[in-house]
């Protein structure tokens, strides 16, 4: 299972195509285009989510609202296009493209490097396919995994632990709790107080013309033990889910459990002790490594966490050099927000449902959505009486 994405960030449309979905899975449209609405909420977005309405069309793969076993083709339209169309011209060059031609490299994107590897002297070129607007197409291809994931009885809940200085105190709640709670939170969190001291924070970033980051939890329950494999090195999930968090735009760092804490703590602070039950079969007394060992789940709730830095298109530029000139220079500005965590959040939740569910469908291979679920349950027997 894998999917490609393709588009700029102001060209007429994103594109994704999924291959290796099993027929017969029911795709509810109207989920996919609930996931694209989470990732343009926010406390802190700027003005383009004013412009976009983020819906999906569905183009191939899918008949009287199933999957055929068909690569399935999603869009997402870029209705800000309009305003664009001479800039990002397929076919010829108009004066107005050049007078929005970018000669200065932003620090913290990837302007100055893309531009060296792929020589263009218009770093246009670099930042409409570097933005952060493709991740819309990821949430759809997310989406699309979690209606699988949902037929295998597995669940994926997110929410915002940090957003600048401000951190979240721990809560302990259902999985549901998680996410109808963050759902009604502008920051997505959970900790009211913390919630009303986020947004203070933000406004204050934004006054100043500065940005903030933050950092956000996936937990993915329902997951059966065995998914991923110790074998090889690019066969291990938590490998796997920790290339798909960094691959988010400004997302740097990723932790699995107590993550970072663990390196501070003894191993008998540290691992999952073992337990049997008639009931429930082998499973971990606690969680601390989050669901994970060996590169393979343990079947307890995967618990995974991510860094994302402050936005680098900040209000009050910083100082760079134009590539033409070389002279000094402050970098430009381009649309932006003061804090897109609450949003990240929701990236992230759909890039670890993609993982999982490509791992699902990697161990119990099948042509249909009913066989596969069929594999999945008596496996899930077969674990317990193991």
């Amino acid at each position: 299972m894998r999917y490609l994405t393709a588009g700029e960030s102001h060209g007429p449309q994103l594109t994704v195509i999924i291959e290796g979905i099993p027929s017969q899975l029911h795709i509810d449209k109207e989920k996919i285009d609930r996931e694209l609405a989470r990732r343009q909420k926010g406390y802190g977005r700027g003005r383009r989510m004013q412009i976009e309405k983020d819906q999906v069309k569905i183009l191939s793969g899918v008949r009287f609202g199933r999957t055929t076993g068909a690569p399935v083709t999603l869009v997402i339209e870029n209705r800000d296009y309009s305003h664009w169309k001479n800039v990002m011209s397929v076919d010829s060059a108009f004066e107005e493209a050049e007078k929005r031609r970018i000669s200065c490299p932003r620090p913290g994107h990837a302007d100055l490097n893309g531009a060296i590897k792929y020589r263009h002297r218009d770093m246009r070129d670099v930042l409409e396919r570097s933005s952060a607007r493709e991740t819309a197409a990821r949430v759809a291809a997310g989406a699309v995994a979690r209606l699988l994931l949902e037929e295998c009885g597995i669940d994926v809940a997110g929410h915002v632990l940090q957003i600048g200085d401000v951190a979240a105190k721990p809560v302990q709640l259902s999985l549901q709790e998680i996410k109808e709670r963050s759902e009604l939170s502008p920051v997505r969190c959970l900790d009211k107080d913390a919630e009303k001291q986020m947004m203070a924070r933000i406004d204050q970033a934004r006054e100043e013309g500065d940005s903030l980051g933050g950092v956000v939890e996936t937990i993915v329950a329902g997951v059966p033990v065995g998914l991923g494999s110790h074998v090889h090195w690019d066969r291990k999930l938590d490998a796997r889910i920790a290339q798909a968090v960094v691959s988010i735009n400004a997302f740097k760092g990723v932790e699995f459990g107590l993550g970072f804490e663990a390196a501070g703590l003894n191993g008998s602070e540290v691992h999952d002790e073992i337990m049997w039950s008639r009931k429930r079969g082998f499973y971990r007394r606690t969680n601390r490594l989050g669901g994970l060992e060996g590169g393979m789940t343990t079947g307890e709730p995967i618990v995974v966490r991510g860094a994302m830095k402050p936005i680098p298109t900040l209000y009050k530029p910083l100082q760079s050099v134009d590539i033409e000139t070389k002279q000094p220079f402050q970098a430009s500005i381009e649309r932006s927000d003061s804090c897109a965590v609450p949003a990240a959040s929701v990236v992230m939740e759909n890039v670890v449902a993609w993982e999982i569910a490509q791992a699902l469908v990697e161990k119990f291979s099948s042509d249909t959505m009913n066989e596969m679920v069929e594999q999945l349950k008596q496996y899930r027997e077969r674990v317990v009486d193991f």
